[in-house]
Parts: structure tokens; C-alpha cells; sequence
């Protein structure tokens, strides 16, 4: 899997995902980064490292649609987003909670940017995909569904995202952005559903593809 030249990642994006983790959406997208690093391909192993384990089951899954900017660009008008668009991949913006929320002074990218926690699939181009505000959303773990939801639900949309994004600061060719998860995450649930050795997590994108990946315990 090529390494993107920077991730950048949309918190709250769907109102319902906000509300399970105890928050609300912003009026303004919330932007952190992941170390490009953690990439990996379709069908690679997702890595629990020994550092997640100092303070409990943490490792969590986000099914997310996500964007691969085409050519550098600044200051784009969301009238003109989709012309800097390569195309769609289907990743999974998988979280350490605890070195999200505690173990960092509450900045995100740490717990979000260990080795292996962002796979994703195949690029498909942006002619292939159709409208991009109109794609069902699935995250699977052991064969039991557990997020679904429809890209309509964005707070703030794929296009609007690139423009706000853009403004003032290049996105370089290749920087992939990744524009949210719904509801359904193993935080939010009671109790929480944490990723553990020999699980299998898949996520599935209409007309975006099927990523498939296996976690294994340090």
C-alpha cells in the first residue's frame, strides 16, 4: 500500500456517532491527523500493540469512506472539489481510546496513528462511484453487522470538506481524507465491544468496494 503523503481525519461527522460518544456535532468540521505510517492494505492484519494494553481493551473500529485528493490544490471552491478528486477507498480509521482521549493531552493522532490503523482498500475512480452522497455504509466484525448508515448523513459533505480543508493550506496529491464514522462503534456500546486477537473486521462501501482485515495481539 502506497504511503499518502498526509491523513486527514473528520471527528463527529454524523450526529448519530457524536451522540454515542457523549458529544454533539460542531459547526465547524473537526480535524485531526494520522500518521501516514499507519496505512495498510486490504486483507492486511491490524496490530494490537503491547502499548494498548497498559490501560485495558482500547482498540476500537470506524468504517469510513474515504477521499484521495488527485493533484495538489489550495483555496478550492466546493463548486469545483470534484475535479481535484481521484477517486474513493474504503478504510477503517481504527482508534486506541484511551491514548485518544488520556494519554496524549487530548490531542487524537496519537491513539489514532499506531501501525496498522488505517487500512484501506483499493482506489476507485470518482466516475465509478456516482454520487458520493448517496453510498450505504457497513462495518462487520465476526459476521455480525455492527454500523450501518448512509453517506447522505454527513454533517458536512465530501465536497464542502475539500473546500474547507483547502482553504489556505495545500492538500498535496495522494493526502487522503477521511470523512467520518456513524454510529455503531465498540466505545459506545454497553459494554464496549473492543477489537481483540483473532478477530475479523470488514467494512463495505456501495460501489466503493469491500475491505477485509484480520486483528492480531501484539
Amino acid at each position: 500500500m502506497r504511503i499518502p503523503p498526509a491523513i486527514l481525519a473528520i471527528g463527529r461527522n454524523y450526529a448519530d456517532h457524536a451522540a454515542e460518544m457523549g458529544g454533539k456535532t460542531d459547526e465547524r468540521p473537526m480535524m485531526f491527523m494520522k500518521n501516514p505510517a499507519c496505512v495498510c492494505g486490504n486483507g492486511d492484519i491490524i496490530r494490537i500493540p503491547t502499548i494498548c494494553l497498559e490501560n485495558g481493551p482500547q482498540v476500537d473500529y470506524e468504517g469510513e469512506l474515504a477521499v484521495e485528493i488527485a493533484r495538489d490544490c489550495r483555496d478550492v471552491a466546493q463548486s469545483d472539489a470534484a475535479s481535484v478528486i481521484a477517486g474513493y477507498r474504503v478504510a477503517n480509521d481504527v482508534s486506541a481510546r484511551w491514548w485518544q482521549k488520556s494519554g496524549s493531552g487530548g490531542q487524537f493522532s496519537r491513539g489514532k496513528s499506531f501501525d496498522t490503523f488505517c487500512p484501506m482498500s483499493e482506489l476507485v475512480p470518482t466516475k465509478a462511484v456516482g454520487d458520493v452522497q448517496d453510498l450505504d455504509i457497513e462495518t462487520i466484525l465476526n459476521g455480525t453487522r455492527v454500523q450501518h448508515a448512509n453517506t447522505r448523513l454527513m454533517v458536512f459533505s465530501v465536497h464542502f470538506l475539500i473546500a474547507e480543508l483547502s482553504r489556505s493550506m495545500t492538500l498535496l496529491a495522494g493526502t487522503i481524507i477521511l470523512t467520518g464514522t456513524p454510529a455503531g462503534v465498540g466505545a459506545g456500546r454497553t459494554p464496549p465491544l473492543f477489537l481483540k486477537d483473532g478477530d475479523t473486521i470488514e467494512v463495505r462501501i456501495a460501489r466503493v468496494g469491500h475491505l477485509v482485515n484480520t486483528v492480531r495481539q501484539e
